[in-house]
């Protein structure tokens, strides 16, 4: 397959699936066991073409988060974000030294893929006679933190799909959690990726070497993908619960278990 045409999917797929919780980074690894295979400086850029799509499909909330400060409650819900943001940027950064690298075993990823499913569907029908609320306590900004780094630790469990769903088990409603989680990735997927390039750059690794007309291609790709799903996302939740992407990935998992799983 051309390099240009496997960039171009790998681009669509991040795009489709970083903010629906289904976990980019484990379909792109799997994605990646037929297709040609990209650096891990490539995974990375390209969500940052993701999270740039989200810009302005919340500009309205940046607007306010950067300019309505002397409102108490915008000045509160930027201080969740900031400390969910510093708990996932110290644990990724103490991740990163203890050498956590992508897994190229498939087998974690689609275990991931499955009980990630299978939780999300304990937790909608958790909630589905409790009373949600629309504030953000301090509880639900660290869990989602912490949820991050969880996502990191196990390729295939979604950031957006934990964030969201402990964010929904804690009692924050279902379009409460998803913009909660969608405006903390922007500022941790674009640090993510930054950091990620001047590592490489600084000790002469992948980055140097990266086709740098392909990864933009994908940036792109992923960007416009992504901001086309989150916009249909955004409204898709405010009446609709998340039992299908749990489904989808219970029987993916299945699936991708039963495929992967070593011949005995």
């Amino acid at each position: 397959m051309d390099s240009w045409l496997a960039v171009i999917l790998l681009g669509i797929i991040e795009g489709i699936t970083e903010f629906i919780p289904v976990s980019s980074t484990g379909h792109l690894l799997l994605a990646q066991q037929w297709l040609p295979g990209q650096s891990e400086v490539f995974n990375i850029v390209i969500q940052c073409g993701a999270a740039v799509a989200l810009i302005p499909l919340f500009s309205r909330q940046i607007k306010q988060l950067l300019f309505n400060l002397d409102d108490p409650k915008v000045r509160d819900f930027l201080f969740k974000l900031i400390v969910a943001f510093v708990i996932t940027g110290v644990g990724g950064l103490a991740l990163k030294k203890a050498g956590l690298k992508l897994p190229s075993d498939p087998m974690p990823v689609a275990w991931a893929v499955f009980l990630g499913g299978v939780v999300m569907l304990a937790v909608e029908r958790w909630i589905r006679h409790r009373p949600m609320t629309v504030e953000v306590s301090w509880l639900v900004a660290i869990a989602v933190g912490v949820a991050q780094l969880l996502a990191a630790v196990f390729p295939g469990a979604s950031r957006s799909g934990t964030t969201i769903v402990l964010a929904l088990a804690l009692g924050l409603n279902r379009s409460r959690a998803t913009e909660f989680s969608f405006l903390l990735g922007i500022p941790t997927l674009l640090a993510a990726g930054a950091l990620e390039l001047y590592g490489e750059v600084k000790k002469g690794g992948g980055a140097v070497h990266e086709d740098w007309g392909l990864l933009a291609l994908g940036t792109i790709v992923s960007a416009v993908v992504s901001f086309v799903v989150v916009r249909w996302l955004i409204r898709f939740v405010q009446s609709h619960t998340f039992d299908g992407f749990a489904i989808y990935r219970v029987v993916a998992g299945g699936v991708l278990l039963w495929y992967f799983w070593p011949a005995g």
